[in-house]
């Protein structure tokens, strides 16, 4: 807010304030008595005191006029000066606060934070959630809300609706590319991006955390480049350093063991196509694993060799929030705090700070399943993040966090008309509060247990589905018949979810366009030094170009020392739908949890 000032006024003087004494022709009482010459000598004395008085008035006067004009000249002068000194102390302060400002400090952070498929829909319906289900008043504001500073468009460069590769492109790269791009350009030539400028040009310790696999289309924008989002075997290889400009990912938290280790290490359940050792390798170029939640709480943040850092903590995606235990599982807010602590302590010494990516991968996932429960904690648990960082933002001032979305996911509405009669104007967040598992965890609890033929063995699915899938795990206590049966008899995954999306969507009136992405506007929100040149409506290049500026950074520089990098032109394994992972040949989604864009 601009704040309110009320300038001085001068106050007008008037006649009084200017001279007291009133002029007048006295000279003319020495002819009215010429002829008595005592009267004359009267007059004589009289017109003589009168004229010194005049004198003195005539003096007066004209002293009071220079007077008057040296105030004049004195208020003009002190003025102009004014004007100069304040212009000079504006510039002074649009400097030290305009985008250079990090010229004054050789400590700079800056925290790109990233929620994946939130929508500004989503951000009501979270809020909604908060007030209704914790009593909070109407005047509640998430720790978003207080931040807000204004949107940011999501186009590719080849259709209006984009994926999360492109998204994570434009802000790394500073460019736009084609859907499935990672940091390469529309003809498919790698291109430089801010993390690998931070740590080259200034020498900034970097890191990625995501609650997606380390290898997704995210945070690979950052760390990669192909030419399709799929070859997460190779971008798993660059994030480890062997391409052309070696390390540049000091810390990495999330998902993906899977693309590090080898098919005979994890027993049939690697993703790699090859049989290398990518964990071994990582290892030999200097870093330190991790995989579980015992070794992630041990880590020292102020140990001088915690750094490079890989700790992947699930074989594919992390748990939703909903899903996680919090035994096996480190939560976003965890994993950032730790990085941050971990990066701050690197650079305690140093005249650089750090670069630092954090993904809410799996706000994203939730709306490709349109799965509001399961989309609401995942919210939640983003906020819970955005406060660890915006604590740290307190503590360390010469530091900027940006938190933006690369899309909007699921045509996400916070209204439902459920039959043809004049529409209701209402929502219900507390259907989602009693709901205990996400709809991907019940599927897969569904679907490996086929229904049998039998009456007797079909009626306890029955049996199970009502009591377990809709009373126990999604708080659904009215469950019509023909929605437990429909669950209970089908077979396909895509069906299957839709039925369980229908009934928590439903009771809660919420609606959904799509199991994709959708082209609307994401907010943009911004704390710290600098915020507000965020401000207004931005295209998604503009997050990165914000970030070159504020670190000084020169993109085209990386690109260059790159351009040779062969970026491998081909057909990945798998293709990717909103429902999971497929083999080209085949229809059937392999075992892996599911893959969204």
């Amino acid at each position: 807010m601009v704040p309110t000032h009320t300038p001085y006024t001068a106050v007008p003087r008037t006649s009084a304030d200017i001279g007291r004494v009133q002029f007048s022709d006295h000279r003319n009482s020495d002819a009215a008595d010429v002829e008595n010459n005592e009267l004359f000598d009267m007059s004589r004395r009289s017109s003589t005191a009168m004229d010194v008085s005049d004198n003195d008035t005539l003096y007066y006067s004209a002293s009071l006029g220079a007077r008057n004009r040296i105030r004049k000249g004195r208020l003009f002068w002190a003025t102009v000066v004014s004007l100069v000194v304040v212009s000079v102390v504006g510039m002074f302060w649009l400097y030290c606060n305009g985008i250079n400002w990090m010229q004054r400090s050789k400590k700079r952070n800056v925290i790109l934070m990233i929620s994946d498929g939130f929508g500004p829909a989503s951000e009501t319906m979270a809020r909604n959630y908060m007030q209704k289900v914790h009593g909070l008043p109407f005047s509640y504001q998430s720790p978003l809300d207080e931040i807000l500073v204004g949107s940011s468009r999501t186009r590719s460069s080849d259709s209006l609706v984009t994926d999360s590769a492109a998204g994570a492109t434009a802000f790394s790269c500073q460019m736009k590319t084609y859907n499935g791009a990672i940091a390469v350009d529309s003809n498919k030539a790698p291109c430089g991006t801010v993390l690998e400028a931070a740590k080259l040009q200034r020498g900034m310790a970097t890191g990625l955390v995501a609650t997606s696999r380390i290898t997704h289309a995210t945070p690979a924008s950052f760390s990669s480049h192909v030419v399709h989002r799929n070859m997460e075997d190779l971008i798993a290889e660059y994030q480890i350093g062997n391409y052309s400009l070696g390390p540049v990912v000091d810390l990495m938290f999330g998902g993906g063991h899977c693309h590090f280790v080898s098919e005979s290490q994890l027993n049939g359940a690697s993703c790699r196509t090859d049989d290398r050792d990518l964990w071994t390798e990582a290892q030999k170029n200097g870093f330190k694993t991790i995989s579980s939640r015992k070794e992630f709480d041990s880590l020292d943040p102020h140990s001088a060799s915690a750094l490079p850092l890989l700790g992947t903590f699930a074989s594919s995606h992390m748990d939703y929030e909903i899903d996680r235990n919090p035994e096996t599982q480190p939560s976003l807010a965890e994993m950032s705090e730790k990085a941050l602590n971990i990066l701050e302590y690197a650079t305690r010494n140093k005249n650089s700070g750090f670069f630092l990516m954090i993904e809410g991968s799996r706000i994203d996932m939730a709306a490709h399943t349109n799965d509001p429960a399961t989309h609401v904690r995942d919210i939640l648990a983003y906020w819970d993040a955005i406060s660890v960082v915006r604590k740290f933002v307190d503590a360390h001032p010469d530091t900027v966090m940006i938190s933006v979305s690369d899309h909007e996911t699921g045509g996400f509405s916070v209204a439902k008309q459920l039959t043809a009669d004049y529409p209701e104007y209402l929502w219900n967040p507390q259907a989602l509060e009693p709901v205990k598992h996400s709809i991907e965890y019940i599927s897969s609890q569904l679907l490996p247990n086929q229904p049998d033929t039998e009456a007797g063995k079909d009626k306890d699915r029955y049996t199970m589905v009502r009591d377990t899938v809709f009373a126990e795990w999604l708080g659904i206590k009215d469950a019509t018949h023909q929605e437990i049966l429909d669950v209970a008899r089908e077979t396909s995954s895509v069906k299957l979810r839709q039925l369980l999306s229908d009934a928590i969507s439903n009771r809660a009136q919420l609606g959904w366009a799509t199991h994709g992405h959708s082209a609307v506007d994401v907010n943009l929100y911004a704390y710290g030094r600098d915020a507000r040149l965020l401000r207004g409506n931005h295209e998604n290049t503009e997050v990165g170009e914000f970030i070159v500026q504020v670190l000084g950074l020169d993109l085209a520089a990386v690109t260059s020392k790159i351009k040779s990098e062969r970026v491998v032109q081909g057909t990945p394994a798998l293709k990717e739908t909103w429902l999971g992972r497929r083999d080209l040949d085949a229809d059937a989604p392999e075992h892996n949890p599911p893959l969204f864009h």
